[in-house]
């Protein structure tokens, strides 16, 4: 049963376009906040992050609750009409390639002159406000990141702090062997950046807890 509609309509087709609705929830909502699936083979729900891969999109609210729902009560085969399987560790798939998109998409950036690497470099972009975001190496010495996450708390325009991914992780991503301290700024690709960003966001925490208590 199709439900009541209480968001604004769009102002344009383009926008008309951009928006779907989530099967879990029945609320119609842009695209961006969501997680697009298709029928694989033998029937099987794939996600499609990249939003290219033929068939009828199924979409589902970005976070992780919204996902094992979805699976949980086959929720896709009801929407599609036909006979899908949606495995139990759905979630934690698309969890996984939203970090290696992450990850690929800030080599991308390092190319394309978006990205730094190093403390000083960090730092001076930090400090300064052109950082959109500050990529912390979860396993990073401690005292380098506490002295960054000063400079955060002091910019006139404090970055997003993300802490997802090793030294080796980001290493391998930048070309580098070990990248402890990264900054994304500001500009185009870090906006493009976001949107995943955002979507991992209702999988995982964006960086450890316990950096929220260090001075």
């Amino acid at each position: 049963m199709d439900i009541e509609r209480t968001d604004p309509l769009p102002a344009t087709l383009a926008a008309a376009s951009r928006e779907r609705r989530d099967i879990v929830s029945g609320e119609v909502m842009d695209e961006a906040r969501l997680i697009r699936f298709v029928a694989g083979p033998q029937g099987a729900v794939t996600p499609d992050l990249a939003r290219k891969l033929p068939g009828r999109g199924l979409w589902v609210a970005a976070d992780r609750a919204s996902v094992e729902t979805a699976a949980r009560k086959s929720l896709f085969a009801r929407a599609a009409k036909a006979k899908l399987t949606a495995r139990p560790e759905l979630a934690d798939q698309v969890e996984t390639l939203l970090m290696k998109r992450l990850l690929a998409a800030l080599g991308l950036a390092r190319k394309a002159g978006e990205l730094i690497f190093g403390f000083e470099k960090v730092l001076s972009a930090v400090a300064g406000g052109k950082a959109a975001f500050l990529v912390e190496a979860v396993d990073g010495a401690q005292d380098g990141r506490r002295k960054l996450l000063a400079a955060f708390r002091k910019s006139p325009c404090p970055p997003r702090l993300i802490g997802l991914f090793t030294a080796e992780e980001l290493g391998l991503a930048l070309g580098g062997e070990n990248v402890i301290h990264t900054a994304f700024l500001a500009g185009r690709g870090a906006d493009r950046w976001t949107n995943d960003v955002e979507r991992l966001s209702g999988f995982r925490p964006l960086f450890p807890e316990s950096w929220r208590e260090e001075p």
